[in-house]
C-alpha cells in the first residue's frame, strides 16, 4: 500500500516533465500538531504531518523535491523547530535542517551536507516567510484566548509558592569567586579592575566600618565619565587617579544613590541578602532597586561583624532555578505557552506587541557615544539594539560595554560627543568580555515563540536579553530583559 502511493507520486511527476523526488520527513520527537515548511514550499505553507501507525510520538510527511539543496523546519504545538539530531545551518531564519537531494529517490528521513550553503532560493523568500510566521501568530492568538484569567493567576501563584519557599542558598555555586575593592581605591585603578576581571560589578568593603557599605557598577563609571567630560574636551588619566571611589561617593551619591529620568540622584542604603533570605525577596529587591546583582552577605556573629561576602545574586540564577524546578512539570505553568507579543511583557514598537509602557530605545551606528550614555541612563535601561536604516538589527551596546575603554587606556584620550558607537564597539570587539562573550550580545527571538521559551534562553549564563526580530528581515521589534520576566511572573 505504501510502496504504490510512493510509485504513483513518482510517476506523476515523471509525467509533468520535471523530475520531483518523494521525500519522507519525520519528526519523532511527539506534539500534538506538527507541521513541515521550507524552502520547497518558499516558505508560504505548512504541510501537515501525521502520527505514524503504532506509534502516536513519531509524525511523518511526504513531499516531493527537485534534486538539489534544501532547508527546512517543523512548525510544532505553536514553535518553531528543528531536529538536532540532523545537520543543521544557521540562516536568515535561524538553525534550520538541511537536506542535499540527488537524483534517486530516498525513502528513509533526509540527509543534510554540512559543507553546502544556503542557496539564492532562499534569499527572495522573506515576504513569504513573514506572512507565514504572521498566520501562524493568528493561530498563537486563538490559543492565547483558550487560557483563562484562572490560568494565569494560579501560574502566577505557583511561581511565587516555589520562590517562597527556595532559600538563596540553591544559587551558591559549589566554586568561585567574587571581586570585592577597597572604597579608598582610586577611581582609575578600579576601572581597570573590572575591564581585566571581566566583571560588571563588585561590592565595596570599607575597613574603616569593617563592613561592605556598597556595589561598583558600570552604571557608576558611565556617570564618573560624563561627569570628567564637563570639565574639557578629552578625559584626562590625572583625574581619574587623584578621585577615590569613596570620593565620589561622598561628592555624587554614586554608589549609594540611583539616577531619575532627569539626572538627579536619589539616595538610597546598602542592598544586600543573607543566604536564608527567600527567592522571592531576592528578586523583588533587584526588581524595586533597579539593581543588576545583590551581595549574599553572612555573618556567623550576631552583632553582624566579620561579614563574608558569598556571592552575588542576580535575576538570571533566580530564572534558571524556575526552569530546572519546572522543568518536567511546565504543565502546572499554563502561562509559559503564551507566545511572547500576546503578554504585556518586554518592550515593543508600537503596534507589534503589547509594550510595558516604555518606549523601544534604538540608535544607528553613527550616533555619539555620549548620545548612547545618556540613553542608558535617562531610559533606565541596560542595553540598547544599534539598527541599521531599516530597524534590522547590527549590534548591542549595553552599560558593560563602557568597561572596554579600559583597554589600553582609550578613555585618555577619548571625546565622548565625537566618538561613535561604532567606533566605540571595535575598540572593544576583542575584549567584549568575559563575563558576556560577543556570541551572546546578540541574542535574538521571535514574537511567536512562548514565554518558556524566552525563559529558558534567558536563564543561560551571561545572556541578560532577548532582541525580538520580525523572522528574515531581523527588523527590530523589541527587546525582553530579565526584569521584564520578573515583573510579569510577579505581578
Amino acid at each position: 500500500m505504501f510502496a504504490s502511493s510512493m510509485d504513483t507520486v513518482r510517476d506523476t511527476a515523471r509525467t509533468a516533465g520535471t523530475l520531483l523526488i518523494p521525500m519522507r520527513f519525520v519528526w519523532p520527537y511527539g506534539g500534538r500538531s506538527v507541521f513541515l515548511s521550507g524552502s520547497f514550499t518558499r516558505w508560504s505553507e505548512l504541510v501537515p504531518m501525521t502520527p505514524m501507525e503504532g506509534c502516536p510520538t513519531v509524525f511523518q510527511a511526504i513531499y516531493s523535491l527537485t534534486p538539489g539543496y534544501h532547508q527546512y523546519k517543523f512548525f510544532v504545538d505553536g514553535e518553531w523547530r528543528h531536529d538536532e539530531q540532523q545537520t543543521c545551518v544557521s540562516g536568515e531564519y535561524g538553525v534550520v535542517n538541511t537536506v542535499l537531494l540527488a537524483t534517486e529517490p530516498s525513502y528513509a528521513a533526509p540527509l543534510a551536507n554540512p559543507e553546502m550553503t544556503p542557496g539564492s532560493s532562499m534569499d527572495v523568500d522573506n515576504e513569504a516567510f513573514r506572512r507565514l510566521v504572521r498566520i501562524n501568530d493568528g493561530r498563537l492568538s486563538e490559543a492565547v484566548h483558550s487560557i483563562s484569567e484562572a490560568d494565569l493567576q494560579c501560574s502566577r501563584h505557583r511561581i511565587s509558592a516555589f520562590l517562597s519557599t527556595h532559600t538563596v542558598y540553591e544559587l551558591l555555586p559549589e566554586s568561585g569567586k567574587v571581586v570585592a575593592l577597597d572604597i579608598d581605591l582610586p577611581v582609575k585603578q578600579a576601572f581597570h579592575i573590572l575591564h581585566e576581571q571581566g566583571i560588571p560589578t563588585a561590592p565595596l568593603w570599607d575597613f574603616s566600618k569593617g563592613q561592605f557599605v556598597g556595589v561598583l557598577s558600570a552604571s557608576d563609571f558611565i556617570l564618573i565619565l560624563k561627569e570628567l567630560g564637563k570639565r574639557g574636551s578629552n578625559l584626562t588619566e590625572e583625574e581619574l587617579e587623584t578621585h577615590t571611589i569613596s570620593a565620589w561617593k561622598e561628592g555624587k551619591a554614586y554608589l549609594n544613590g540611583r539616577v531619575d529620568g532627569q539626572g538627579r540622584f536619589l539616595s538610597r542604603q546598602f542592598i544586600h541578602a543573607e543566604p536564608f533570605d527567600n527567592l522571592k525577596d531576592v528578586a523583588l529587591k533587584i526588581l524595586q532597586n533597579q539593581v543588576a546583582t545583590v551581595p549574599i552577605i553572612h555573618s556567623s556573629a550576631e552583632d553582624g561583624s566579620f561579614p563574608q561576602l558569598l556571592h552575588l545574586a542576580s535575576l538570571s540564577g533566580i530564572l534558571k532555578c524556575i526552569c530546572r524546578y519546572f522543568r518536567h512539570c511546565s504543565s502546572l505553568l499554563p502561562v509559559l505557552q503564551l507566545p511572547i507579543f500576546a503578554i504585556p511583557v518586554g518592550t515593543w514598537v508600537p503596534k507589534i506587541g503589547e509594550s510595558n509602557g516604555r518606549p523601544l530605545a534604538m540608535l544607528r551606528p553613527s550616533a555619539s557615544l555620549s548620545s548612547a550614555l545618556n540613553l542608558l541612563i535617562q531610559a533606565q535601561v541596560s542595553s540598547i539594539p544599534i539598527v541599521d536604516d531599516n530597524d534590522s538589527l547590527l549590534d548591542v551596546y549595553c552599560r558593560s560595554d563602557i568597561t572596554a575603554l579600559a583597554k589600553d587606556r582609550a578613555y585618555t584620550h577619548i571625546n565622548l560627543d565625537e566618538m561613535t558607537i561604532h567606533q566605540a564597539l571595535q575598540l572593544g570587539q576583542d575584549s567584549f568580555s568575559l563575563y558576556e562573550p560577543r556570541s551572546q550580545r546578540c541574542q535574538m527571538c521571535l514574537r511567536s515563540d512562548s514565554l518558556h521559551k524566552v525563559m529558558d534562553r534567558l536563564a543561560n549564563p551571561g545572556v541578560r536579553r532577548l532582541v525580538i526580530v520580525e523572522a528574515g528581515s531581523k527588523r527590530v521589534e523589541g527587546i525582553i530583559s530579565l526584569s521584564d520576566i520578573f515583573k510579569f511572573l510577579l505581578g
